[in-house]
């Protein structure tokens, strides 16, 4: 097969790995452009090698070398680190697959592959790992079990105690744990009490409390006091005036 295809190959199945596997599922920008130049520097450097008279070997053994330090600079779950050594993988076999031909594109479309049905998020969805800090230190591991599993409301399979700090009170342990198939369903919350409007007396043929009970007080004083009358005149007729 002719080397540019394969280069062609390579560039596809990368791009399909990182846009069309990595991405959609973790959301990294930053490791997308480790990938891709990770990918890319290894296709180029490993074409060169072929065509030349430098052994192979000498650059893998650098690209493994620069591989590792650039691992350990950075912490990476252990799935990102499978895209990482696959992205080595891809151009290797873009770069060095001249030989076998046909079988290094077999080959890139086994690791994309095998890359996206490992990594499905439907795969052993149940199963989670997290590293827990309890506020309790536990020295019975039967006992940290039961709490586990009341804690987390899930199958316990295995429990890792890592530090048991027995001043502050505290354990920190490594869980896998396995999700019930079916979750509890969540109590029906009561619907909220509803004010009732006050009923209108007019409406319900009722009199009304106000009417009925007497007033006192200064209202009760002006509403029994006489209106005051002008004063007359003695002797004075219709049109006179005061």
């Amino acid at each position: 097969m002719s080397p540019t295809l394969l280069y062609a190959a390579d560039l596809i199945a990368i791009t399909l790995l990182v846009f069309g596997v990595y991405f959609p599922r973790h959301r990294r920008r930053d490791l997308i452009v480790a990938y891709l130049g990770v990918n890319v520097g290894v296709l180029a450097v490993s074409a060169a090698l072929a065509s030349s008279s430098v052994g192979a070997g000498l650059g893998l053994g650098l690209f493994g070398v620069l591989s590792i330090i650039r691992l350990r600079s950075a912490e990476l779950d252990q799935d990102e680190v499978a895209y990482y050594f696959s992205a080595l993988a891809l151009g290797l076999l873009g770069g060095l697959g001249s030989a076998v031909g046909e079988l290094a594109v077999l080959l890139m479309g086994l690791i994309v592959a095998v890359l996206y049905v490992a990594g499905h998020p439907r795969l052993l969805r149940r199963y989670r790992q997290q590293r827990i800090v309890l506020d309790r230190a536990f020295t019975d591991e039967p006992a940290l079990v039961r709490h586990l599993e009341e804690l987390l409301g899930a199958r316990v399979h295995q429990a890792n105690v890592q530090r048991v700090d027995l001043v502050n009170d505290t354990t920190l342990v490594d869980v896998r744990f396995e999700l019930p198939r079916r979750p509890s369903a969540a109590p029906a919350s009561r619907p909220a009490a509803t004010a009732t409007p006050p009923s209108n007396p007019a409406v319900l043929g009722q009199a009304d409390p106000a009417a009925v009970l007497p007033q006192t007080g200064p209202v009760a004083a002006r509403q029994s006091t006489p209106a005051a009358t002008p004063p007359t005149v003695a002797g004075g007729g219709p049109g006179e005036r005061w």
